[in-house]
């Protein structure tokens, strides 16, 4: 069998693949801290513009405010782990 053809290859322990489960993990707290809070802070200004409380121009600022700050949220995946095993 060989090996430069397969998608993953655990040599060695166990260990790293408690490694992956955790920044599995990790990577989708963040993806859906991102996207529902996102989506959320949308929806309030929806509901804010709705009430007619938001022109459009502060709401499309708003918007884009939101955007900025899930992308930033979503950047932490980036940024090292403090602890990656149970081990």
């Amino acid at each position: 069998m060989s090996l430069d053809k397969a998608d993953a290859v655990i040599e060695g322990s166990l260990a790293k693949v408690d490694e992956l489960f955790h920044i599995g993990r990790r990577m989708r707290s963040i993806a859906l801290q991102s996207a529902v809070g996102g989506m959320l802070l949308s929806l309030l200004g929806m509901l804010w513009a709705a009430a007619g409380r938001l022109p459009p121009v502060e709401g499309a600022i708003a918007q884009e405010t939101i955007d900025i700050f899930a992308v930033l949220n979503a950047l932490r995946a980036a940024l090292p782990s403090k602890s990656l095993t149970d081990f």
